[in-house]
């Protein structure tokens, strides 16, 4: 363990130069005093490492130092060959460099652990799609790509959700987010943080001008926050329905996002569900389980699918009868 433990905090050293005791021991889960006794087993390995006093100190490494280390455990090299299996690097224009940079790794990773490593490429794949739904386009990813690292503001045509036409707007980006397949485009908008779809982006060009970021913000904190306000999105009506038995499993997996709680057990030809929408229209995808599931309250759903439910057959009588 202390041996990983050493090899850790070089790289970290190596990586930003000077880092305070109180960091390290933070990072490597140590106390002060241990990390003051592995600076001194490094410099006896014969790593220019030394310490600096005072309130601006830390440990650093002579500048100019490098040192190429291959160290990997079976577990670090099984991580790798786990994040290779995505998508997002094909979407990003990075799935030849990437397959290129694990055969590099590979030639890194200590020869008893290239086996386990291996197998971990040819037995764990992650796709990030979702079921039953088509690959999203990815159509301007590549322009949004070059604003995020040139950090340089930009100027889109995009078709908000429920929006016929797109309209235009100057975003400041932070980065990209691949969720579930999807990529959105985390960028403030007057100072705002907004989430676009890159799906829905028309047209991007990237201007001259600076981005503008807000003080202290970081993509992470900007993802987190719009998560959360898609997550915790107020659904204040509550509808109570009644699963048959043999649909419960793919109703909770098809309406999850509007379970009030978890699915009670499967006793019995009905049980009875709970779920929360933001407003009555919301509730009306429930029509497609058509007779497997009723809703028991309140009756303004209740109304609300049975006139869908009529317009939809008083149409397609029309049709039937016009063909006749």
């Amino acid at each position: 363990m202390k041996s990983g433990r050493l090899l850790e905090m070089l790289l970290l050293l190596q990586a930003r130069g000077r880092v305070t005791a109180a960091e390290l021991a933070e990072r490597l889960e140590v106390s002060p005093r241990t990390i003051y006794r592995d600076a001194e087993a490094l410099s006896s390995a014969g790593v220019p490492i030394y310490t600096e006093r005072g309130r601006a100190g830390g440990i650093r490494l002579l500048p100019g130092y490098r040192t190429d280390v291959t160290g990997l455990t079976q577990d670090e090299a099984r991580a790798l060959f786990v994040l290779t299996t995505g998508g997002a690097q094909e979407d990003l224009g990075l799935g030849t460099a990437a397959r290129s940079a694990i055969l590099k790794v590979m030639r890194a990773v200590p020869e008893p652990f290239r086996p386990a490593a291996t197998a971990t490429s040819q037995r764990i794949l992650v796709d990030p799609a979702g079921w039953m739904r088509p690959s999203d386009p990815v159509g301007q990813l590549g322009v949004l790509q070059g604003a995020v690292f040139t950090d340089r503001r930009v100027r889109l045509r995009y078709r908000s959700s429920g929006q016929r036409a797109a309209s235009e707007r100057v975003v400041d980006p932070y980065g990209l987010v691949c969720k579930a397949g999807i990529w959105y485009l985390v960028a403030d908008q007057d100072a705002e943080p907004r989430l676009f779809r890159v799906s829905r982006v028309a047209s991007a060009i990237v201007g001259e001008e600076p981005v503008r970021r807000r003080d202290g913000m970081e993509l992470a904190d900007v993802w987190a926050s719009l998560r959360r306000g898609v997550e915790e999105r107020p659904a204040p009506l509550e509808v109570m329905v009644r699963v048959r038995r043999e649909w419960l499993d793919l109703f909770g997996r098809m309406n999850a996002a509007h379970l009030d709680g978890p699915l009670p057990a499967a006793a019995g030809e009905w049980r009875q569900v709970r779920l929360r929408y933001p407003g009555v229209m919301a509730a009306r995808p429930l029509l497609s389980f058509g007779a497997n599931v009723e809703v028991l309250s309140p009756e303004s759903v209740r109304a609300d699918l049975a006139e869908v439910a009529a317009e939809v057959v008083a149409y397609y009588s029309n049709v039937r009868l016009g063909m006749e």
